[in-house]
Order: structure tokens, then sequence, then C-alpha cells
């Protein structure tokens, strides 16, 4: 007999659900976990400064997994790319 899947039901706050935009990320790693510092760079400010908006703390098990998942929805992306590209020739 096939196992049935789980299914995961994923539920956002209401001040969540538009996301936080991010054009960088700092990780940092203990013996414990690992933490995501997402933000935007400041235009024009002199140095050069991040403004974190997002702070994500992890087990190394779940980063992981969120490495495989990510490296898959970017191989996803590059496929998608070449396709369209080829496709326009």
């Amino acid at each position: 007999m096939e196992e049935e899947k789980k299914k995961i039901q994923v539920k956002f706050d209401q001040t969540q659900e538009t996301g936080v935009y991010s054009n960088a990320v700092s990780v940092h790693v203990n013996k414990n976990e690992m933490v995501f510092d997402f933000g935007y760079i400041l235009p024009n400010v002199k140095p050069t400064t991040i403004k974190v908006t997002s702070r994500v703390n992890v087990s190394h098990d779940t980063a992981e997994s969120f490495l495989k998942i990510l490296s898959n929805a970017v191989l996803d992306l590059k496929n998608k790319k070449n396709e369209s590209t080829n496709s326009k020739s």
C-alpha cells in the first residue's frame, strides 16, 4: 500500500502576507544553530549600510533542508530561463 503524503498547512499572520524585500543576507553559525539576517542596502548612504528587516534562527538540519530546497528552486528557475531563451531563437 502506498503511504499517504503528509499534508502540511502553512498559515501567515496578516502582517506577514506581503513579505519583506531583501537584497542582502548574512549568515552566522554556532554549534547549535544558524542565524540568517535578511535586509536591504540603504541607497545613497556612505558607508554602505544594510538595514536588517528579519532575523531567522534555524537548526542545522533545517538549514540543510533549506539549502536543498533553495538549490532546486534556483536550478528550476535557470532551466525555465534557458527554455525561454532557446524558444525565442
